[in-house]
C-alpha cells in the first residue's frame, strides 16, 4: 500500500467522498462539534466545502487546490475547514446551497462558503479556479480577502450574518390556501407543465436536459384521467427519446444523470440510484398504459443493471458511479470504429456502427457515444439487410462490446448505501415483480427490505441515514422515512406480507412523531432529536429528487386507505394546502406532489384478492390488475386463513374465497362490486 505523504482527519469517515479527500494537505474536519469548537477558540472563520462523490468539478477543484500544498496552507492558516458529503448530510447542505442562491442566484456544487465560528454564512460562491479566470476571482484571492475581512470588518460580517440568517428562517415557510382542492387544480396544472413540452426531442425545455419522471408521472395519470392523447403523447415520446439516446447506456442499461444538450445525446456520466429508481417506474407505467414491449425492455434492463453493479452483497443499493475513470469523462463509455471493428469484424462492425452511430468523425470528442436514430425495420432497410439479421448483429454486438468494457478500468462507484434512495428503488424492484411476474425481482426487494430494517433502524425504531463498512450512522431525514415508508407499502402489495406494512406503519408514526410541526403542519427536513443547525426548514419543491412532505402525503394516504385510519388523510391534506398556492406558480418543481394530490382527489379502487399466492387462479387476477396502469390503487392479497387476523386491515374483513376459488374484491369510493373469480369478470370492474 503505497505511503500518503498527509493524512487528515477524513481518514476517520466511512464516506467515500470524505475518503477521496482523507490524504489533503488541508487539515480537513468532518462536520462536527469539534470543528466549530476550535473556530470559537482559534477565532478563525469557518470555511466549508460541500460536494458528492459522482461530481466532476468537485474532482477539479479538489485536484486544482485541495492537493496543492500552498493553497492548503492559505486554507489551514487562516480557516477552520469543513468538508461534507452532501448525500450523507442533506440538511447540511441545504441550508447553505439556499444561502448561495439568496446571494448569488445560482447554485451548484461543489459548494464553497464561508461561516462565523456559530455556523452563520456570510459569503459564498461554487467552483473557484485556481487562477484568475472565467470571470472568476482565484480560490488563493477569495481566501485572502475573506480572511483579511473577517478579521478588519467583523463588524460588517456580524451584520451581515445576522440579516441573512433572518433570510434563511424564511426560505420554505409556505401559507395554507383558503382555495379548495379540485380536479380543476389538476387540470390547469398539466396545460403549464404541457406550454414547455418540446415536442421534436421530448422533454421540457432546452439545454441542459435532465430526465423528468415525476412530471411525465403526472402527465400519465392525466392521460389516464382525461384521456387526452396529448399527455399521453409527452410519456411515450420522452421515454423513446431518452431510451434511445446518449443518456441511456445502450450496452449495460441505467440512465445517467443528464445531458448538455436538448437531444439526449452527451451526457454527464455519472450514474445515480435515485434517477434509475424513478425512471425504472415511469417506463414500468408506460408500459402498462401502452402495452409497448420497448418499454418493458428498458425498466428490465435498468434493475438488471442496478442488480449486477450497484447491489451490495446483503442486499443494499450503493448510491452512484462516477462520470470519469482514468481521470476523463466517459472514457469507459465511448468507442470508435476501430473498436468496433477488432471486437466484431468488419462485416458485423459495419451494421452495428450504422445503428448506434459510431462513426470517424465520432458525436463526442472525436469518439461515439452509442444512440440509436432510428427503427430497427428503418435501419434494416438502408442497410439492405433483414430485420432478423439486423437484431442478430445487434444482440451479438452488444454482448461482445460489455464483456470488452469490463475488461476497461471501470469508473468509481460510491458504496455507501443510504436509507432514502434505497426506499425509491425498492418501490421499484417491488412494482416490477408484480408486474413482470419475476419472481427474482422481488427476491431482490425482499432482501433490501431485510437488510434496512436490520441494519438502518435503531433498537428505538429510528432510522439512520447512510451505511458503509458495517458502520449505520447519522440521524435519518424526513425523506429516509417517507421514502422508506413508501418503498415497504409497495413490497406489501406486491407481496401481500403483512410485514411490511407493519414496518410502513412503524415509520410513518414515528415520523409523524419526530417531523411535524405542530404550529404551521408540514413536515421539518430533520427531526426533534436531531442536532440543532442554524435554520429547521422545510422542503416542498420536488427537484432531482421528490421532496420528503411529496412523498409523505402519498404514503399517508395509502396508509389511510389500507389500515382505515382517517387520520393519515387528514395530515396529507395539510401539505396539500401548504403547497397549493406554490403548484399554480411553479407546476413543475412539484411533479411528486401533483400525483400524490391525483391520488387524493380521485377515490382509489381498493382491489383485495382472496387466494393462495403460488395457485393459478389467483396469479391470474393478480394478472389481470398489475397489466393495467391503475394509479389510484391499493392491493391486498391474503390467503383466506389470514383474513381473521386483520386488525390491521380492514379491507380484510369478511373477505372469502368464493365458489372455492381465487376471489377479487373491488371496492371504490364508499361502494363495493360483485365479488368475481375470474379476470374477464374483474377486466370491467378494473376501468375507470
Amino acid at each position: 500500500m503505497a505511503e500518503h505523504k498527509f493524512t487528515n482527519r477524513l481518514a476517520e469517515e466511512t464516506s467515500p467522498y470524505l475518503l477521496q479527500h482523507a490524504h489533503n494537505p488541508v487539515e480537513w474536519h468532518a462536520w462536527n462539534d469539534e470543528a466549530f469548537q476550535k473556530a470559537k477558540t482559534e477565532d478563525k472563520p469557518i470555511l466549508l466545502s460541500i460536494g458528492y462523490s459522482s461530481c466532476h468539478w468537485c474532482h477539479v477543484m479538489e485536484k486544482e487546490s485541495f492537493e496543492s500544498e500552498e493553497t492548503a496552507r492559505l486554507m489551514n492558516e487562516n480557516f477552520v475547514n469543513i468538508k461534507v458529503d452532501k448525500e450523507e448530510r442533506p440538511d447540511v447542505d441545504q441550508i447553505y446551497m439556499n444561502f448561495v442562491q439568496l446571494t448569488s442566484g445560482h447554485g451548484g456544487h461543489p459548494l464553497t462558503a464561508f461561516l462565523t465560528p456559530e455556523g452563520v454564512p456570510f459569503y459564498a460562491g461554487t467552483y473557484f479556479p485556481p487562477e484568475d479566470r472565467y470571470g472568476m476571482p482565484s480560490f488563493s484571492r477569495v481566501l485572502l480577502s475573506v480572511a483579511d475581512a473577517y478579521h478588519t470588518r467583523r463588524d460588517e460580517i456580524v451584520q451581515s450574518a445576522t440579516e441573512i440568517l433572518g433570510q434563511l428562517r424564511l426560505v420554505g415557510l409556505t401559507e395554507a390556501s383558503s382555495l379548495s382542492l379540485a380536479s380543476e387544480q389538476l387540470d390547469t396544472v398539466y396545460r403549464g407543465i404541457a406550454k414547455n413540452y418540446d415536442a421534436k426531442n421530448g422533454g421540457f425545455g432546452g439545454a441542459p436536459k435532465f430526465p423528468p419522471p415525476m412530471s411525465l408521472e403526472f402527465c400519465l395519470r392525466y392521460w389516464h384521467r382525461t384521456k387526452d392523447e396529448k399527455a399521453l403523447e409527452i410519456v411515450t415520446n420522452t421515454c423513446r427519446k431518452m431510451a434511445t439516446g446518449g443518456i441511456y447506456d445502450q450496452l449495460g442499461g441505467g440512465f445517467h444523470r443528464y445531458t448538455v444538450d436538448a437531444i439526449w445525446l452527451t451526457p454527464h456520466f455519472e450514474k445515480m440510484l435515485y434517477d434509475n429508481a424513478q425512471l425504472v417506474r415511469i417506463y414500468l407505467h408506460a408500459f402498462q398504459a401502452t402495452k409497448d414491449e420497448f418499454f418493458k425492455e428498458i425498466a428490465v434492463e435498468t434493475l438488471e443493471y442496478i442488480r449486477r453493479e450497484m447491489t451490495d452483497e446483503n442486499g443494499g443499493f450503493y448510491s452512484a458511479t462516477d462520470a470519469d475513470s482514468e481521470g476523463e469523462e466517459g472514457k469507459f463509455f465511448i468507442w470508435t470504429p476501430a473498436e468496433t471493428n477488432r471486437i466484431l469484424g468488419e462485416e458485423d462492425a459495419r451494421i452495428f456502427n450504422f445503428y448506434y452511430d459510431v462513426s470517424e468523425t465520432g458525436n463526442f470528442e472525436g469518439h461515439s457515444i452509442l444512440r440509436v436514430q432510428q427503427s430497427h425495420q428503418d435501419a434494416a432497410g438502408e442497410l439492405g439487410i433483414s430485420v432478423e439479421k439486423l437484431n442478430g448483429v445487434l444482440e451479438r454486438g452488444k454482448k461482445l462490446l460489455f464483456d470488452e468494457r469490463e475488461r476497461r478500468v471501470e469508473p468509481f462507484r460510491d458504496e455507501k448505501i443510504l436509507t432514502a434512495w434505497n426506499g425509491l428503488m425498492l418501490a421499484a424492484f417491488a412494482e416490477a415483480s408484480a408486474v413482470f411476474e419475476r419472481e427474482d425481482f422481488l427476491a431482490v426487494a425482499e432482501k433490501n427490505a431485510d437488510f434496512v430494517v436490520h441494519n438502518l433502524k435503531n433498537a428505538d425504531g429510528f432510522l439512520l441515514r447512510t451505511y458503509k463498512d458495517n458502520r449505520a450512522k447519522l440521524n435519518g431525514y424526513l425523506e429516509d422515512y417517507a421514502f422508506y415508508a413508501f418503498g415497504l407499502i409497495e413490497l406489501f402489495q406486491a407481496t401481500g406480507n403483512a410485514r411490511w406494512l407493519a414496518e410502513a406503519k412503524s415509520l410513518t408514526d414515528r415520523m409523524i412523531e419526530e417531523f411535524w410541526d405542530e404550529d404551521e403542519g408540514g413536515f421539518f427536513f430533520t427531526g426533534k432529536t436531531h442536532e440543532e443547525l442554524i435554520v429547521r426548514s422545510k422542503d416542498y419543491f420536488d427537484n432531482a429528487i421528490p421532496s420528503g412532505n411529496s412523498v409523505a402525503a402519498e404514503v399517508l394516504l395509502k396508509l389511510s386507505v389500507l389500515t382505515g385510519d382517517e387520520t393519515y388523510t387528514r395530515f396529507a391534506a395539510t401539505i396539500f394546502r401548504l403547497v397549493s398556492s406554490s403548484i399554480r406558480r411553479y407546476p413543475a418543481a412539484f411533479g411528486r406532489a401533483l400525483c400524490a394530490l391525483d391520488f387524493f382527489l380521485n377515490a382509489p379502487k381498493e382491489i383485495v384478492i382472496i387466494g393462495e399466492r403460488e395457485a393459478e387462479d389467483t396469479r391470474s387476477l393478480l394478472r389481470e390488475v398489475w397489466t393495467r396502469f391503475i394509479p389510484n390503487k391499493v392491493v391486498v392479497t391474503a390467503e383466506e386463513s389470514e383474513t381473521a387476523k386483520s386488525e390491521m386491515i380492514p379491507l380484510l374483513e369478511e373477505r372469502r374465497k368464493i365458489n372455492g376459488k381465487a376471489t377479487a374484491y373491488v371496492c371504490e369510493n364508499f361502494a363495493c362490486q360483485q365479488p368475481v373469480n375470474e379476470a374477464s369478470e374483474l377486466a370491467p370492474q378494473l376501468e375507470y
